[in-house]
């Protein structure tokens, strides 16, 4: 068994994100502002990496307060019963990376759009890789199911939310 390369997330470098429709009509986007992540690979080769994630739901942030708060309640990820979401990689092969996602007490396995933007060392002689990740999942899957109709009849969020990660790891010496 060869020895595995450690990577970790760079906080300040990296942004976990997701886009939601609201009305039909405008995108709301929200952030997780707590969140950590780990890659295993072999040497600098990300052929078959092994990824972690997890963020903390009540980090989430959609620049509105109200909203915010409605999102920790358990009409969407109860924050308080389930503080932590978490995606386990199990395949990457370039281009895709299928993992579960566990959001509250519900583990799907969901496929994502994935590149590799590239490994370079920085200013400071650490090694970088950073990835573009983008995905959708259907939040009802995850028993994030509360909605409301407008009075026109229009659907006020969305079921389909839109992931859009961009992450940079640090290798571990």
């Amino acid at each position: 068994m060869s020895n595995k390369t450690n990577w970790s997330i760079d906080n300040a470098h990296s942004e976990i994100a997701f886009k939601v429709k609201h009305m039909m009509i405008s995108t709301v986007t929200g952030h997780f502002e707590d969140f950590k992540a780990t890659a295993k690979t072999d040497g600098d080769n990300f052929d078959n990496v092994e990824f972690a994630f997890s963020a903390k739901t009540a980090s989430i942030n959609t620049k509105n307060k109200d909203r915010d708060t409605h999102l920790k309640s358990d009409d969407f990820f109860n924050s308080e019963k389930f503080p932590e979401m978490t995606f386990v990689s199990k395949s990457f092969d370039g281009d895709k990376l299928i993992g579960d996602l566990t959001i509250r007490d519900v583990t799907k396995e969901i496929t994502l759009d994935a590149e590799l933007n590239g490994v370079a060392v920085d200013p400071y002689g650490q090694t970088k890789a950073g990835f573009e990740i983008r995905g959708e999942v259907n939040r009802k899957d995850f028993n994030l199911t509360w909605n409301a109709v407008t009075e026109a009849g229009s659907i006020v969020v969305s079921d389909k939310v839109k992931l859009v990660v961009d992450v940079q790891f640090t290798k571990q010496s």
